[in-house]
């Protein structure tokens, strides 16, 4: 049975609606990345290459370490990532106009076509569950993620979110 709580309701969620929102959170996710997953598999990447190469993609010229910042993941793990996306020649690294210690990152048009790949295959599933679910359900779920955001990390993201691509 689909029950919808009032929103009355909703403010006073016993501890097993929520444990039931973090377990549609987790096999939520599960989904979101499957094909995601399938195509990077085949391409010998994972999740880390797919984060990288988003970030990548929406802010050209990042450097590093904003690529650092954003993604929350140590120097060591990213370099690695970046070593084979440069390598494989998916991203180029350029010298920073200014100082020269910067490294700036671009997706190569190989890149740019993965990213394309992996977005369209989330950007399917998303439009089919956002229509399924409709406008003011699309609203609140943006809102519920924002909301569990910490304070800096919802700063980050609205810096990208207020850029246009």
């Amino acid at each position: 049975m689909n029950e919808t709580p009032s929103s009355q309701s909703l403010l006073f969620l016993t501890d097993e609606q929520l444990r039931k929102g973090i377990e549609a959170m987790f096999f939520a996710y599960r989904g979101f990345t499957a094909d995601p997953d399938r195509i990077l598999q085949e391409k010998g990447y994972g999740r880390a290459h797919h984060r990288a190469v988003h970030f990548i993609h929406r802010s050209p010229g990042t450097t590093v370490n904003n690529l650092l910042s954003i993604l929350g993941v140590t120097k060591q793990s990213l370099n690695r990532v970046l070593r084979t996306l440069i390598e494989d020649g998916l991203v180029e690294s350029r010298v920073g106009p200014e100082d020269k210690r910067e490294r700036h990152l671009y997706l190569t048009e190989a890149g740019s076509v993965l990213e394309r790949e992996l977005t369209e295959a989330q950007r399917d599933r998303m439009r089919m569950a956002y229509k399924a679910a409709g406008p003011s359900a699309v609203a609140g779920f943006r809102q519920v993620l924002e909301a569990m955001m910490d304070e800096d990390i919802r700063r980050q993201y609205e810096a990208l979110r207020d850029k246009t691509t």
